[in-house]
């Protein structure tokens, strides 16, 4: 009987609780604290991180900003976090010197990133570079003394800049200029001046100033579309190295028209290696093969390929502590593809042995660390282990490699997601996405089954009301099992409550609750009263291979089927009211969304972002295009009847649900003209149909816009589904 007595002591004490708590609302999307960029201290003892938090901009109400500052915690005791840096400049890209006395990092200074140095036994931090371009990601040598950091160069200085280009002449492959055998013309006469109605010379002259003033954009180049603009001519990323002291004078490690990315010290200290195209002598729009190459330290320009192979494409090299093993990523430049982690003795600039390890996930974050276990019941005889992350089942667990056995172990649930780590020992420290918290710092032993919480950055969410997903499956018409979740309205689910379909886009991407961006809008959806199932379709990321290539030539029908089977088995739970369905979705899953209105009818509503709706025209309108070839197809090729066939744009005159369209005017990734056609074609047709443009907005609004406009963007979306089925809509349909 007592037993009895407590335990409904505690229910209503928990009824109670939940009843204090409130509901999320949209400028809790503000509230949301971000961890990332851990790395662990040479000794193992402390921790240094970035956090990222929106903050109200003083200046303009209304508007916000974003800001990123370092923390450094001690790992014996939780909650005992500082910030080491602050203020409106955020700071970056942290990393320890090889002695724990000090930090490298990144802050902006005028509007450029450069590096700087922090010491930890007290002192302000003072700056190391002062590059004009501006540097970024420290890296410190091994013996200290040393940071290389990357820059980004125009092609315009790069032509005139004597230490990367001696010669300064253009690059050995051809700029592709029409009527010009080679690239001679780049070489500017300063002896002839800009006359329009001189000889030709004075009239090229004259058109070459247009294009310095900005009057004219003169592209000749393959990938002219950048993210929010329109890049005549391309960059390159150089790696620079410069001694660790006050006025110390970079120099350059790379020269050349190539971009150099993925630096990391071999532990002799005598150089690094590096990745860059394969065959320099192609235009970098044209070359999509990568190489690893060894470049030296003693800043000699010279570099030697220690791994590349025509159509492949090899990157993130990550050495062992002792030197002896590399680690890397490689898959083949051209498809619908995913990077194998490949592993091989190193022998200073030389790999031998290259193999790869059987793991059918798109691996990242490769880093090594002592072994902390057996594999397979006897000890690794290279006393090390590689751990890495992985996009699986709806969430990113932390797994761990054995560099002797090629075991794989993962270490971490599928209901989470572990968004940036480091190792030291037999200790992890990790930050960790999961549904009832976006974001905290975690330490763990080696197996990560025991995790301690380390900070309280979003203990706000607490006292909150949140939806917990429901995981289900589907097994499709081609046999292939599609994970779905299911989220119930928050508050009275005795009675009906309208049901939305939110899709991913990608359309490699994975949802799940281990996924952090969708975080604030699920739980938004749920707290207006909404319940929301979501899916992860043939084509997406984080189910292998075959899955992934599952869509190929098929963007529609197939994937269609799987968000469709997941909404249909939602909609029979019993505080949905199937009259009041609606669907969204971004990117890829924009596209998806208008296809489904174009062969189904089921929602009352429907709201496509930033999609892809006319395949032939995107093939030149966004940054993107290379999906065109790779899923299908050249418009100009026999099998062209296909981009038709997947294209939404095609059933156009099928579509009569009401449809909000939405696009950033500065998004070059899937260009804005897609929208366009769709929405005057709707508008032509006489269809409900409204459009959205946001001004300066790029395609990843919804991630890192604007902050305004990224609350915009929720409210219109409940905003207009309230429309046609909230409860004082009139319901009206197209007929």
């Amino acid at each position: 009987m007592l037993k009895k007595i407590f335990l409904l002591i505690a229910l209503t004490a928990q009824i109670v609780r939940a009843q204090t708590k409130s509901k999320i609302i949209v400028t809790d999307l503000t509230r949301i604290k971000q961890i990332s960029s851990i790395k662990l201290s040479p000794d193992g003892q402390r921790a240094v991180y970035t956090v990222t938090t929106t903050e109200a901009n003083p200046d303009q109400k209304e508007e916000y900003e974003y800001r990123t500052h370092l923390y450094l915690t001690g790992l014996d005791k939780p909650n005992t976090a500082k910030a080491l840096t602050r203020g409106s400049e955020s700071a970056r890209q942290p990393v320890w010197s090889p002695d724990g006395k000090y930090l490298a990092f990144a802050r902006s200074v005028k509007g450029k990133s450069q590096i700087f140095v922090m010491p930890l036994d007290g002192g302000e931090a003072w700056q190391l570079t002062t590059d004009k371009y501006g540097a970024s990601g420290p890296i410190w040598s091994p013996d200290g003394k040393r940071i290389v950091f990357g820059t980004s160069i125009p092609m315009a200085d790069m032509l005139t800049d004597s230490l990367l280009n001696p010669n300064k002449g253009g690059p050995v492959w051809s700029l592709e200029k029409p009527g010009f055998a080679d690239n001679s013309f780049v070489k500017e006469d300063k002896k002839i001046k800009a006359n329009p109605d001189g000889s030709l010379a004075e009239i090229r002259a004259y058109l070459a100033k247009d294009v310095i003033d900005k009057k004219a954009k003169v592209i000749n180049r393959l990938n002219f579309q950048g993210e929010s603009t329109t890049e005549p001519d391309p960059s390159f990323t150089h790696l620079y190295i410069i001694d660790v002291r006050e006025g110390a004078t970079a120099k350059p490690l790379t020269r050349g028209f190539s971009s150099f990315q993925a630096s990391n010290w071999l532990p002799n200290g005598q150089g690094l290696l590096a990745v860059t195209d394969r065959d320099s002598l192609k235009h970098p729009d044209r070359e999509q093969d990568n190489a690893i190459v060894y470049i030296p330290a003693d800043g000699s320009g010279k570099r030697t390929t220690v791994l590349a192979e025509a159509g492949k494409s090899y990157g993130s090299p990550e050495i062992s502590p002792d030197g002896n093993q590399l680690s890397f990523s490689v898959s083949p430049s051209e498809g619908v593809n995913f990077g194998q982690i490949g592993l091989a003795t190193l022998n200073g600039s030389t790999v031998s042995n290259p193999q790869l390890v059987t793991f059918d996930r798109a691996a990242g974050s490769l880093t090594w660390a002592t072994a902390p276990s057996t594999a397979k019941g006897r000890k690794s005889t290279t006393n090390y282990a590689i751990y890495f992350t992985a996009s699986s089942n709806g969430g990113t667990p932390l797994y761990r490699l054995d560099p002797t056995s090629r075991q794989v172990t993962q270490l971490t649930d599928f209901e989470s997601g572990i968004t940036s780590f480091d190792v030291s020992g037999n200790q992890v420290v990790f930050s960790k996405t999961e549904v009832k918290n976006p974001s905290e710092l975690y330490r763990s032993d080696a197996t990560a089954k025991v995790q301690t919480q380390l900070t309280n950055h979003n203990d706000w969410v607490a006292q909150r009301q949140l939806s917990f997903p429901e995981k289900r499956t589907y097994k499709n018409s081609i046999g292939q099992t599609v994970d779905y979740w299911i989220m119930k309205p928050v508050g009275d689910i005795s009675k009906k409550h309208p049901l939305l379909l939110n899709m991913h886009g990608g359309p490699t991407a994975m949802w799940g609750p281990g996924e952090a961006s969708m975080w604030h809008e699920f739980q938004y959806m749920c707290a207006q009263g909404y319940g929301v199932v979501y899916a992860n379709p043939r084509g997406s990321g984080g189910y292998g291979l075959a899955f992934q290539r599952a869509n190929i030539k098929d963007w529609g029908t197939g994937p269609a089927e799987d968000v469709l089977a997941a909404a249909t088995d939602a909609a029979k739970e019993a505080w949905v009211d199937t009259s009041r369905q609606v669907i969204t979705g971004g990117s890829y899953a924009g596209y998806l969304t208008a296809w489904i209105v174009g062969h189904d009818n089921r929602f009352k509503a429907a709201f496509a972002q930033r999609g892809v709706y006319d395949l032939t025209t995107f093939m030149g309108e966004g940054n993107a295009w290379r999906l065109v070839p790779n899923y299908f197809a050249y418009p100009w090729t026999a099998d062209a009847k296909v981009l038709d066939a997947n294209s939404p744009y095609t059933f156009v005159q099928n579509i009569k649900t009401p449809l909000l369209i939405k696009h950033g005017e500065n998004d070059l990734r899937t260009g804005i003209i897609q929208s366009e056609m769709l929405y005057k074609s709707l508008k032509v047709l006489g269809r409900p149909v409204e459009y959205v443009r946001m001004p300066g907005a790029t395609h990843e609004l919804s991630r890192t816009g604007n902050v305004r406009q990224r609350i915009d963007r929720m409210l219109r979306i409940y905003e207009f589904f309230e429309r046609y089925v909230g409860d004082g809509a009139q319901g009206l349909t197209q007929k």
